[in-house]
């Protein structure tokens, strides 16, 4: 079988839309009966890394806008495929029209705010053309079904994989600990993107009750990983406050770094309105770092509806810092449960969905 994907990034690509593509990916070429999967990319961010011997990368396609990525994805389309996958409902259109040719199952993968409201007006329609649609979490599934009304057997959920030997429980690492002057501190943390588009995370809100949080908790640092273009507004936002020996914005990590940072946590804190699943729960948790997440949006499934973590209504502060609270008073510890989402539960999600697919009609 021999697969395409059009997405927006994957190798070289930051974020949770690339990581989540290069997962797919990665458990399609594990498939014995996947020959090829050809990906062909909207951005490419960086030099593209570790990508799998059965995968054909076609990176050029990146460069030049939405023409000269048009004519690549119609260039990769003259071959003959069994699959081919939509990374982002924004290339659906382009999708549908290159599978008039190729006449293959035509899946659409979804992640949250990208579909939770109907972002083009005949987004319904070209949906109709689809075989499958991949819901990154069932409230992704739920809110983009309000306005797309497809049935339900379209619909197949593939939560976020975890590759847990990744990860583990580990003393925080001296070097960062001196860094950042954390010695004798309780830490909470937030990663996360710091875009001006996705305020939704929560950020503002954990700063606005650091004052009442340092009364319980007078050794309290509050750690801001990532980077972006709000990361300004954030840090001048600390200053006003008086909070600037309190919280320190770290700026974006490397990967190879990332579960050291996530390790110098004593709660992980994103108290989120948008996350359409929340990857970062899971690289936390798999450090055994306590984590507090939201009721409202899928950090609720990432935490598994309270099993692995605190939830709390991000809309209501004393529901946040009681939540912070209960986390701090945790001990580190993996919890049971987290292989749930775990590598080989993941690779079996994606096995069972192709083999819907591939008892459909051309």
């Amino acid at each position: 079988m021999k697969v395409l994907l059009l997405t927006t990034d994957a190798y070289g690509g930051h974020g949770g839309i690339a990581l989540y593509n290069r997962d797919i990916v990665q458990a399609l070429v594990e498939k014995p009966e996947i020959e090829e999967v050809v990906v062909v990319p909207r951005t490419l961010a960086m030099p593209p890394e570790n990508v799998p011997p059965k995968v054909r990368f076609r990176s050029k396609a990146a460069a030049g806008g939405k023409v000269r990525y048009s004519l690549h994805a119609l260039r990769a389309a003259t071959n003959h495929y069994d699959i081919v996958i939509c990374g982002h409902i924004h290339l659906l259109p382009l999708a549908v029209l290159l599978n008039l040719f190729i006449r293959a199952p035509l899946v659409l993968m979804v992640y949250g705010i990208d579909v939770w409201q109907q972002p083009y007006q005949r987004a319904r329609s070209w949906l109709n053309r689809v075989s499958a649609i991949w819901s990154i979490s069932g409230i992704t599934q739920d809110r983009m079904d309000v306005w797309a009304k497809q049935p339900e057997e379209k619909y197949s959920i593939l939560p976020n994989a975890i590759h847990l030997e990744h990860y583990g429980l580990a003393a925080k690492r001296t070097d960062l600990v001196n860094r950042y002057g954390l010695k004798g501190s309780k830490v909470i943390m937030t990663l996360a993107r710091l875009s001006a588009a996705e305020r939704y995370k929560g950020i503002d809100e954990v700063i606005e009750l650091l004052p009442s949080l340092l009364t319980a908790e007078p050794t309290l640092k509050y750690m801001v990983v990532g980077d972006g273009d709000d990361r300004h507004r954030l840090e001048l936002k600390v200053k006003s406050l008086g909070l600037a020996e309190t919280v320190t914005f770290t700026g974006r990590v490397d990967e190879s770094d990332k579960a050291d940072f996530l390790r110098l946590a004593d709660t992980f804190v994103m108290p989120s309105k948008g996350e359409g699943f929340g990857f970062v729960f899971l690289e936390a948790l798999a450090c055994g770092v306590p984590a507090v997440g939201s009721l409202t949006d899928g950090s609720r499934e990432a935490l598994r509806d309270g099993m692995l973590g605190e939830l709390v209504d991000p809309e209501d502060p004393q529901s946040i810092e009681s939540g912070i609270l209960s986390a701090l008073l945790k001990r580190k510890e993996i919890p049971a449960g987290i292989e749930y989402f775990a590598w080989p539960e993941f690779s079996a999600r994606v096995s069972q969905s192709i083999r819907t697919l591939a008892g459909q009609p051309r």
